[in-house]
């Protein structure tokens, strides 16, 4: 799994032979900054685009690669013990329903080069058939989220702060329907902000956010953004949240501290998942994501949510770092099994449908 915020690629050896998701082994790669940068540019239109999509492509199967060699060695597996490989790749354009029609979703891989690489099937391409179904084509974690973090009686959240933030609301009763959304941006505009005004790839505990101080009127302004106040399903990415709507937002005012912003920039990641928890009874919150490890943003969503408790799914027996790619390798099992994986009330499809297209070795 590499996920919006682009900082590298997460993979885990999972076993799903009992009841409930085992990791053998976990493995991860920092993403090269060329190619951090290839994705980054492919995010909006430019020259040559098909040609750049295809190079970074191969340069991502080449890292998938290693992580699955990584995670082979770590656990002393045989490849061949070893049904699918199930492959996200790297989303560049999210733009589900488009004008009213079925829209598309996009993510750069090259599920056939690894397939070669690694001697093992693999499942990629999980999107597309929930948004020719007409859904969003995201979240598609909930089911995953409810088959481990569920629990009969108890209204629970979890709470993933990728990229993007999205949030899966787990019923307290089985027979009512499972929600989840995008909540709005997590990690994608912070790191953004960070590399551009202070040389770090991401802001290390939110210790930069801490130094400055919420520009009120800016956090306003942000807040207004349209996407905040529709109801799910509803999904996005860095098709709205980028450097131009950033930028946008801080052409109303003057001059501001670049730490103040990335302290503001905090602060609508907390009230973004506060305000979509609104009217939910979630006591507990399971929280994800490489968003855990800022303790800033941790608490400023505590002071936020205070009659809510939130932990690290470390707590739950799932490793915070570990949930993302186990939820797509849960994606690879039910398509090797024949099994639907998405939930029409989650992203608005159709119906539940098998997701993912096989690539065999």
């Amino acid at each position: 799994m590499s996920g919006t915020s682009l900082d590298g690629v997460d993979g885990v050896l999972a076993d799903f032979s009992d009841a409930r998701v085992r990791v053998l082994a976990h493995a991860e790669r920092a993403l090269p900054q060329s190619l951090r940068d290839s994705f980054h540019a492919l995010n909006a239109p430019g020259e040559n685009e098909l040609h750049r999509a295809a190079l970074a492509g191969n340069a991502l199967a080449q890292l998938y690669g290693e992580v699955v060699q990584a995670l082979l060695e770590l656990s002393a597996t045989p490849q061949h013990r070893v049904a699918a490989i199930g492959a996200h790749g790297q989303t560049v354009r999210h733009l589900p329903r488009l004008d009213g029609g079925t829209g598309y979703t996009l993510q750069i891989n090259q599920p056939a080069l690894l397939a070669e690489l690694c001697g093992i099937d693999v499942i990629a391409d999980f999107r597309s058939r929930d948004v020719a179904a007409g859904g969003q084509g995201a979240p598609l974690v909930p089911p995953f989220h409810q088959a481990v973090f569920g629990a009969p009686g108890q209204a629970r959240a979890v709470l993933n702060l990728g990229g993007i933030a999205n949030l899966t609301l787990l019923p307290a009763e089985p027979s009512s329907p499972l929600t989840g959304f995008d909540c709005g941006p997590a990690n994608t505009l912070l790191d953004q902000w960070c590399r551009q005004y202070s040389g770090s790839n991401f802001d290390v505990d939110g210790a930069w956010a801490r130094s400055g101080a919420v520009y009120a009127d800016l956090l306003v302004a942000m807040q207004s953004e349209p996407f905040f106040h529709i109801k799910g399903p509803k999904s996005t990415g860095r098709d709205l949240f980028n450097a131009t709507w950033l930028k946008q937002q801080l052409q109303r005012f003057g001059t501001i501290a670049p730490q103040d912003v990335q302290a503001t920039l905090t602060e609508l990641s907390a009230w973004s998942v506060a305000h979509a928890l609104e009217g939910n009874p979630a006591g507990n919150v399971i929280v994800c994501g490489g968003g855990v490890r800022n303790g800033y943003l941790m608490g400023r969503l505590s002071a936020l949510m205070p009659q809510r408790v939130l932990t690290a799914s470390d707590s739950w027996g799932l490793p915070a770092q570990q949930v993302e790619a186990c939820a797509f390798a849960w994606l690879a099992y039910r398509h090797d099994h024949g099994l639907e994986a998405s939930n029409p009330d989650v992203t608005g499809a159709l119906g539940a449908r098998i997701l993912g297209a096989r690539y065999p070795a």
